[in-house]
């Protein structure tokens, strides 16, 4: 699953396709609660990544990362990544970055106390 170069390293992998080829082993929470969440909560995404160096593709594998939730968009959500990639010559991903996402990507939701948000990122990240 080799990725173009100019999308950043790294693409989404769908939570829903990963359940459906090992139901007994990935659990993910109902398209209802997948398709409910609000401002404030966290979604677990998955994250195909590709790091280069010296333009040679050195690893590649999906990260479990967190996303808190900023809005809902056309596409779903709106969150930022609550958490650090990693750093690699070819990869555009960065913690704080904004992920745009569907209900289809989520593996797990969480909730992270509003006094972990406002210190990260301040009151105005949960005012819409």
């Amino acid at each position: 699953m080799n990725l173009d170069s100019t999308k950043g390293g790294w693409k989404l992998i769908s939570a829903e396709d990963r359940n459906e080829a090992h139901p007994d082993s990935f659990h993910i929470p109902t398209r209802q609660k997948r398709e409910s969440l609000k401002p404030g909560e966290a979604a677990k995404l998955l994250f195909y990544i590709e790091t280069e160096e010296k333009g040679r593709i050195v690893d590649r594998g999906v990260d479990r990362m967190w996303v808190i939730i900023k809005a809902r968009s056309e596409e779903g959500y709106v969150g930022i990544l609550d958490n650090n990639p990693g750093v690699a010559e070819n990869l555009r991903l960065r913690e704080g970055d904004l992920i745009t996402f569907g209900a289809e990507h989520v593996a797990e939701i969480g909730s992270p106390p509003r006094e972990y948000i406002v210190k990260k990122y301040g009151v105005s990240f949960l005012e819409n």
